[in-house]
């Protein structure tokens, strides 16, 4: 039984999405403000999470930075706010959909379901036959070498290799390591430390990190 986070500020619109899940068997938890819906996520494992954008306490775009910083479980942004920007920059923060107001429940019970239906992506292990990382373990290996890399490193690579073929610009990048405790002050103390990580694990045959001028890095 998938459990899903409704965070919406709504009351009506939040019960009403909420009780058309839990129709279709989904265990649900309601959230109104960036506060509850935190307290759920550290408390409750979650699947997928159903994302307002305007809320009282803060953003949906500032919400879904944190929680994917915690767990890359898939989301789903429902907004009235129906500018360009604005779902693009919810596309850019990892968002698998975005579904604006007023929609149709039953397109959005087919959407979440298409979402939660999808081969989950499993981030415990990264093999490519050459570099070789375990995540559950901490552990890097370039060729039949155990590679250190510092706590700082670890996280980047994990950040990266999470987000895989997507760019991350050096906001985003600097503001979700710092939601995990990694205080990068600037991108030039970025740019030094995913230096340094190159040298560590790329080889001439093996390239992994590329650095899109003046716009952020993305993993090849």
């Amino acid at each position: 039984m998938p459990t899903i986070l409704v965070l919406e500020d709504d009351p009506e619109l939040n019960q009403t999405i909420s009780s058309v899940l839990e129709r279709e068997g989904y265990r649900i938890f309601s959230a109104y403000s960036c506060k509850e819906a935190k307290e759920v996520a550290e408390n409750y494992t979650l699947d997928m999470a159903v994302l307002d954008i305007n809320l009282p306490d803060g953003d949906g775009f500032w919400f879904c930075r944190w929680l994917k910083a915690r767990n890359q479980i898939p989301v789903l942004f429902l907004s009235a706010r129906d500018l360009e920007e604005d779902m693009l920059k919810g596309y850019d923060l990892g968002a698998e959909d975005y579904v604006t107001k007023p929609f149709s429940i039953k397109i959005l019970l087919k959407k979440i379901s298409v979402i939660l239906s999808r081969e989950p992506k499993n981030f415990n292990i990264y093999d490519d036959g050459f570099l070789r990382i375990d995540f559950e373990l901490g552990k890097v290996q370039k060729g039949k070498e155990e590679c250190p890399v510092t706590p700082t490193e670890y996280r980047i690579l994990k950040k990266l290799i999470q987000n895989k073929g997507q760019l991350l610009t050096y906001s985003l990048l600097l503001d979700s390591l710092w939601d995990e405790g990694v205080q990068l002050l600037d991108k030039h103390a970025l740019a030094v430390n995913i230096n340094r990580l190159r040298k560590k694990i790329e080889t001439e045959e093996h390239s992994y990190i590329s650095n899109v001028y003046g716009m952020g890095y993305i993993w090849k």
